[in-house]
């Protein structure tokens, strides 16, 4: 059977070529060599290099830092801008390390004007603007309620809890006055200048009841 092929296969060659078989192989062997010596000298010795944006992205991340409590200005310098920085994310007073998402909250992400901010309202209302990216959430109702639970554990169980927000106690204007304690530790009542000024007044009449008179003589007569 393997003889019949080889005398078919002879035939086809000197039939389609005009070569004998051993003039055939030699001419295809010669023209195989060619071609991995061309190969060799003009192809590409080393693979291109990869741009450096794909190096970058496959660098593994740093650990999280764990920031303790921060204020919300010092909070705004882990927004992305700063690729050394971990990128950072606040929901409801609580702080996320959300770096391992950077295509979604870095710079040029579709939630990027959320990172570095306490962000609750904006979530729970699904808004994106301005005035929504704070962490008030005074006057929303249940459904926007229950919009940013879900968010806050879809956080919890993604993203690791770096810190909390530091709460900022307003400062008010004026100096509240204190009385001074008596000896029962009763606060004494305050006193006003007329009260002050009373006891002065009454000193002459207080004077004159401890002035004493000298004593005068009487004389008696005898009638």
């Amino acid at each position: 059977m393997a003889l019949q092929l080889w005398e078919t296969l002879q035939q086809a060659i000197t039939a389609y070529t005009g070569l004998t078989p051993a003039t055939f192989f030699t001419a295809l062997a010669f023209g195989l060599a060619i071609y991995y010596l061309l190969s060799s000298l003009f192809g590409p010795s080393d693979p291109p290099p990869r741009p450096r944006s794909f190096q970058e992205e496959v660098q593994p991340l740093p650990p999280p830092v764990q920031l303790g409590e921060v204020g919300e200005e010092e909070l705004k310098q882990y927004d992305g801008s700063d690729p050394k920085k971990p990128l950072l994310m606040a929901i409801k007073g609580q702080i996320y390390d959300v770096s391992q998402s950077r295509m979604f909250y870095g710079p040029g992400g579709p939630y990027a004007l959320f990172a570095g901010k306490d962000a609750s309202r904006a979530l729970a209302k699904m808004s994106f603007e301005d005035k929504d990216l704070t962490g008030d959430i005074s006057g929303l109702g249940p459904f926007e309620m229950e919009a940013l639970q879900d968010w806050e554990y879809k956080f919890m169980s993604k993203y690791v809890k770096v810190g909390s927000i530091k709460k900022e106690v307003p400062v008010t204007d004026g100096s509240s006055s204190e009385q001074p304690a008596t000896e029962n530790g009763d606060a004494k009542p305050a006193t006003s200048e007329a009260d002050d000024v009373k006891p002065a007044e009454d000193a002459p009449s207080m004077a004159a009841e401890h002035t004493e008179v000298p004593p005068t003589s009487v004389e008696s007569k005898e009638d």
